[in-house]
């Protein structure tokens, strides 16, 4: 296959004139550089190598002007927006910048289109002048200075020009207005052939710019366009070409170059759809295994997002052993990024204090554990375990001992009185400590992205130096962002050798056999509509600026160009929709389907991933001596009721609680956990009634309970939650909950005195610890715990468990004994409150009948929910436990330990049924 630009090249050099001595003007530098290697393939004697400049560094070059970029043109447009604004009419930097970076871009295409900006503007004013008319005749000062914005677009611009000329410096617009000016001067003081190679769609000022060359007589433009593209009017891929042959005076006088005839050529291609874009990246691999090894180096992959570059490097085959990338990974994909956008979150918040998750997500990133090593792991436990959610510096700072680490911790988290300059101060200092941990561990990677930061941060602090705009860390985050976005970390390899990895615009005027497009989807390639303007689209019609058709007319032309002189085709798009992303294949490929050439040979198909279903089995694990070991250790200590009904609810949970000691880690309540609340309720009470043992209930005990209540739930959640004050938010609600909670049944408890109900408080919150008498275990087995409340009512003993939950009467009736340790959903409250009771049945002297029961306080209405037996197939329910109820309920609790203690059987999971169905 023989390359566009070695064509232009064999022309130029069957022409007779030097090459040599020819000025070349490309779209991009690669394709300078694709240039110069053609050129010394074709040269069979040794020349100079011509001059060759990308259009950016020729229309610098005849402007005069040196490029600067949108961060620079923000700065210097705020300094001629200060200049010609009246003081009391002046925004602060950051209100003006959410405007200026639209304006921005409209100044700029404005310029590149050689639009008389003075009517232009006047045009827009008197459109919005239009659309915001008013019914009054007096317009609101709103109105009025709306409308003055408008009417000073054209000061703006002409402030901000002025300044930047008196400077020699120019955003891209100005430079290309600028050239269009210079270029008659440049033809006169330059007689150089130019030629240009490769265009296609071209802005005003570089119409007039390859004109002048053309009529100047020694200079050409070699256009890259198939007959196919071009004979079609509709044809997007020739729209920009047809339009320079119809209107350029030139081609009015000497014929348009012949076109190629390649797209209608043989070629073998592929459509294929593909599950999510990671499927593209891992389906582009198995495409290259099959690209025979001598062929790759004329293969070209194309993404059209960058986001698959690292997925597509990770998927390359092992057969890959040279691969050039043209494109940059971005430096906002480092892992270092991370730490940096939480610095920035850390300081934008104008407060005292620090929010807890804005200090961990620092300490715990891998680059900070690296320099504080463990320290930094049990700062974050000590909050956890403490649940401190808002602190000052000065914890921090007392927690880090050592000097180094100090240091650290310093440039990390003072507070910047100088907000700005402190921060990039001490920003550069963290730098430079993970500079020298990084270089310990010789990560050669994270330096160079370290180094890319450090740069960037420079680059932040001559701005903020020289301009002083910046005012707050919050705007300083913006421009951080805006900055850190244009970097890459560009790879070494050798430019023309292996695979060639790059994206869509770095394609332009090259040519490969074999061309891989990946993200062939709607709002990928083409992007769509996405314009971030003021220029309303009918203004940018009627005076010839670009909108979205132009932008998608652009991205047709490159796409089919490629395709032109290629002869394997594989095109990939994601069948899937992800997010905003509609699933839906690229119009190129539906254009493709519709206009097949005959010797096209077009193959479509979708890749579904192989899945196989396996079904799902109940886990189970057998018992070993150190499980039976650990499981008489249990015994011995004491099973307590939460760890047998977690046993009847599934028994691999009690395995991984239990017998591996696996438990949930410790995380910061924000908001008041329910666990929490039940605590504290718990706490409160234990509190009011533990002073009561042995002794009866009063109202005037009651009522004392009810003045102190509200005191009394805020020290329990000083104790159990945080010293912080309960004082907003979710929290405020709990705390309110709490002592409604607390309130309500204290008033119960109130009721029933007065109603004659003589109680006596025998015990609260007791440790019991019996022993239960199982023969076929050869070792003792004990079961322990902490019952609520043990009174007795009238001479009859009660045991009471309190549950904040909502608990229905139906929960704590038994009617069928040998489910009571199987069906946890149904009889779980029944077994704890019967457990209690067992604790104190088999302890001291314990008299039957007795009565047991829950109180829900979420079901306060309901009073005390008394345990009941009921006869199966009958109505009646008895809830006076005697000791033949009791006896009944050991048999099934013996039953459930020897189960446990049974070496020969294992843990096996249950299905877990919810309201949503088994699990």
């Amino acid at each position: 296959m023989k390359s566009f630009i070695c064509e232009v090249l064999e022309k130029l050099q069957n022409s007779g004139n030097s090459i040599s001595e020819m000025v070349f003007v490309l779209p991009s530098k690669r394709a300078g550089a694709y240039l110069l290697k053609e050129l010394s393939e074709i040269v069979t004697q040794p020349a100079f190598a011509p001059k060759v400049l990308s259009i950016e560094e020729f229309t610098e070059e005849i402007s005069g002007l040196q490029a600067i970029d949108n961060t620079i043109s923000l700065f210097e447009f705020y300094e001629a927006y200060k200049h010609i604004t009246p003081a009391e009419e002046k925004e602060d930097f950051e209100t003006f910048i959410t405007w200026a970076q639209s304006l921005i871009h409209d100044f700029n295409e404005i310029d590149r289109y050689l639009i008389d900006y003075r009517p232009f503007f006047d045009y827009l004013s008197g459109i919005q002048d239009i659309k915001h008319w008013y019914l009054q005749d007096e317009k609101t000062e709103l109105i009025q200075r709306y409308l003055k914005f408008w009417k000073k677009l054209p000061d703006f611009y002409e402030e901000l020009r002025e300044r930047l000329l008196k400077e020699g410096k120019g955003y891209q617009g100005l430079i290309y207005r600028k050239a269009a000016e210079n270029v008659t001067n440049y033809l006169v003081n330059n007689n150089t052939a130019h030629i240009f190679i490769g265009f296609n769609a071209l802005n005003s000022a570089e119409q007039h710019i390859f004109q002048q060359f053309l009529e100047d007589g020694q200079s050409q433009v070699f256009w890259d366009i198939d007959r196919v593209f071009y004979e079609d009017p509709v044809h997007s891929a020739g729209m920009f070409m047809r339009d320079y042959f119809s209107n350029w005076n030139y081609y009015q006088q000497k014929p348009f170059q012949e076109q190629t005839n390649l797209f209608s050529n043989s070629k073998k291609m592929e459509i294929i759809g593909i599950p999510k874009n990671i499927g593209q990246a891992k389906y582009l691999g198995e495409i290259l295994q099959q690209i025979p090894k001598e062929e790759l180096e004329n293969t070209a992959i194309i993404l059209g997002e960058e986001e698959l570059l690292l997925p597509t490097l990770n998927s390359l085959p092992p057969s890959i052993t040279e691969l050039n990338i043209t494109m940059g990974y971005p430096v906002k994909n480092a892992p270092v990024n991370a730490l940096f956008e939480a610095l920035f979150q850390l300081h934008s918040q104008e407060q005292s204090q620090y929010y807890y998750k804005d200090v961990v997500s620092i300490l715990s990133h891998p680059s900070m554990e690296s320099i504080l090593g463990e320290s930094a792991q049990v700062f974050i436990q000590k909050l956890r375990k403490e649940n401190i959610v808002y602190f000052g510096y000065e914890l921090i700072a007392a927690h880090f001992k050592d000097p180094e680490h100090q240091k650290v911790i310093c440039a990390t988290f003072q507070p910047k009185k100088k907000a700005v300059t402190d921060f990039l101060k001490d920003v550069q200092q963290l730098i430079f400590s993970l500079k020298t941990i990084l270089k310990e561990q010789e990560d050669k990677l994270a330096l160079e992205f370290l180094y890319h930061y450090h740069t960037l941060f420079n680059k932040l602090s001559s701005l903020n130096a020289q301009y002083d705009h910046i005012q707050t860390v919050k705007s300083l985050h913006g421009f951080f962002r805006e900055l850190v976005a244009t970097e890459n970390l560009d790879f070494q390899g050798r430019p023309f050798q292996g695979l060639q990895l790059m994206g869509m615009l770095e394609s332009r005027a090259l040519d490969f056999e074999t061309v891989i497009i990946t993200g062939l989807n709607e709002g990928t390639l083409p992007a769509g509509k996405s314009d971030s303007s003021f220029i309303p689209y009918d203004l940018k019609t009627e005076y010839g600026l670009p909108t979205y058709r132009e932008k998608d007319a652009v991205y047709t032309y490159h796409f089919y160009r490629i395709l032109q002189r290629a002869k394997k085709v594989y095109l990939l798009y994601n069948t899937e929709a992800d997010g905003l992303n509609s699933g839906e294949k690229s119009r190129f490929i539906t254009q493709l389907e519709v206009e097949k050439q005959p010797a096209h040979d077009l193959l479509q198909k979708v890749i579904s991933p192989k899945v196989t279903i396996k079904p799902q089995e109940l886990r189970q694990v057998e018992k070993t001596q150190a499980m039976m070991a650990k499981i008489k250790s249990l015994a011995v200590s004491g099973f307590s009721p939460s760890a047998l009904t977690t046993y009847i609810r599934n028994p691999l949970d009690f395995y991984r609680q239990y017998i591996l000691g696996i438990r949930e880690q410790d995380e910061m309540e924000e908001t008041v956990a329910f666990n929490t609340l039940g605590t504290v309720v718990h706490d409160s009470l234990e509190a009011f009634y533990k002073p009561l043992e042995g002794q009866f209930l009063s109202e005037e005990i009651l009522l004392g309970f009810m003045g102190r209540a509200d005191a009394e739930v805020a020290r329990q959640f000083a104790n159990t939650y945080s010293k912080a004050p309960m004082n907003r938010g979710k929290n405020l609600l709990i705390a309110e909950v709490a002592k409604r909670y607390l309130h309500n049944f204290l008033k119960f408890e109130l009721d029933r005195v007065k109603n004659g109900d003589e109680i006596q408080i025998l015990q609260i919150e007791t440790n019991l610890k019996t022993a239960v008498a199982i023969e076929s275990l050869d070792f003792p087995v004990y079961i322990r715990g902490k019952v609520d409340r043990f009174e007795a009512v009238n001479g009859l003993p009660l045991v009471i468990d309190y549950k904040t939950g909502r608990v229905e009467n139906s929960k704590v009736t038994v009617e069928n004994w040998e489910a009571i340790t199987t069906d946890y959903d149904k009889y779980s409250k029944s077994f704890q409150i019967l457990t209690y009771l067992s604790l104190l049945a088999l302890d001291k002297d314990f008299t039957f009948p007795s009565e047991a029961g829950i109180i829900s306080f979420k079901n306060l209405k309901s009073g005390l929910l008394k345990f009941e037996k009921k006869e199966p197939g009958s109505r009646k329910k008895d809830s006076l436990i005697t000791t033949e109820t009791i006896q009944d309920f050991q048999l099934e609790l013996k039953k459930l330990i020897v189960e446990i203690c049974d070496p020969e059987i294992p843990f096996v999971e249950k299905e877990i049924k919810t309201a949503y169905g088994s699990f």
